[in-house]
């Protein structure tokens, strides 16, 4: 499996969009809130990333015949509303490190992390009443946000262990999970915020209902792609690049992981149980991480993976066909062949 990097003029369209959607998040942000407290604000947008939804939204509007100013406002507020999700997950996961630095709880706390998170989530809403079509943008926002509540929530349920003090997830805990399951959960929890990404700018262009349709399916196979992307990554990456510790699923006992599913499938039972141990252990060392990995690479569960995302990464490139054939429809296609072969 080649990894690539993104080509130049997508690297810079995506380092355009970026810029010119920060500032817009940060207004939202800021607004009505203390000067002193802007900074603790905002740390979690400045801490970089990709902002590949945004972008997702722009393009989207632009292949449509759409303005970048009508999709910025869209743009920011799904980034923002992708960043709360974040901020709830690593409490959730008591995750310490995103994007090499500390999550908003470990650096601030888990009081003020939770307060800033309702600042994210009041910023969505503003972003949605700002825009041209505040009702539609509005309904899309709300379902988005549910979607990612009921990911979040598979998730947790496809943890192998832990939480003993949470009766309603040890009572409902997945004892065996299913790849079915699993793209239940990574269709809620990152599919669907790609989907609305997408279907936003298609919304600022004030595009048709069969035009939307193809922007949802084109944004949900390359969100489920992406989340296969990530599980291999979580296994097989490199942790300097990745800007995550290798094995932080393991570390976090999910389930949800479609490396770890399919090498729990294909290895013989020893090795399986062995895998599950680990996993359920109530605390993972380093050497626990090492083994599991070394177990996991006897399987070609690697290459299936791979070979899943690249089946997805066709279907969007399937609904690519349906939309008008310009610029922007080719940096979709770009976009969406740098996302199985990003190693970040």
């Amino acid at each position: 499996m080649k990894k690539s990097k993104p080509v130049p003029e997508l690297k810079s369209i995506l380092n355009e969009y970026s810029k010119l959607v920060e500032p817009v998040i940060c207004e939202l942000l800021g607004s009505g809130i203390d000067k002193k407290n802007r900074d603790i604000v905002e740390y979690q947008i400045l801490t970089g990333g990709k902002k590949l939804r945004p972008a997702l939204a722009i393009i989207s509007c632009q292949m449509l015949g759409g303005k970048i100013k009508d999709a910025l406002l869209p743009a920011a507020g799904l980034e923002i509303l992708h960043n709360y999700s974040l901020i709830v997950d690593d409490i959730i996961d008591n995750g310490t490190l995103r994007r090499e630095k500390p999550t908003v709880w470990a650096k601030f706390g888990k009081s003020i992390a939770e307060c800033i998170g309702i600042d994210y989530s009041a910023a969505t809403l503003q972003a949605a009443s700002l825009t041209k079509n505040p009702a539609k943008i509005s309904k899309l926002f709300a379902e988005t946000m549910k979607m990612i509540a009921e990911g979040e929530i598979l998730d947790i349920l496809f943890e192998r262990q832990g939480r003993e003090g949470e009766s309603y997830v040890v009572e409902n805990r997945y004892q065996n999970i299913t790849e079915k399951d699993y793209f239940k959960m990574a269709g809620k929890k990152t599919a669907g915020l790609f989907q609305s990404c997408c279907e936003a700018g298609g919304i600022a262009a004030l595009t048709k209902e069969k035009k939307l349709e193809a922007l949802r399916s084109y944004g949900y196979n390359l969100g489920i792609a992406f989340q296969i992307q990530d599980d291999i990554l979580d296994i097989f990456g490199e942790e300097k690049t990745f800007g995550k510790k290798i094995g932080k699923d393991i570390i976090e006992t999910k389930g949800g992981n479609i490396v770890i599913l399919s090498a729990l499938k294909n290895l013989p039972e020893k090795e399986r149980e062995r895998i599950l141990e680990i996993m359920r252990k109530k605390n993972i060392g380093d050497e626990d991480i090492k083994e599991a990995i070394e177990l996991i690479s006897q399987t070609d569960s690697r290459e299936l993976a791979y070979r899943a995302g690249k089946k997805f990464i066709s279907k969007a490139k399937e609904s690519l066909d349906l939309l008008p054939k310009n610029e922007w429809n080719d940096v979709l296609r770009e976009l969406a062949d740098f996302i199985m072969e990003r190693d970040k």
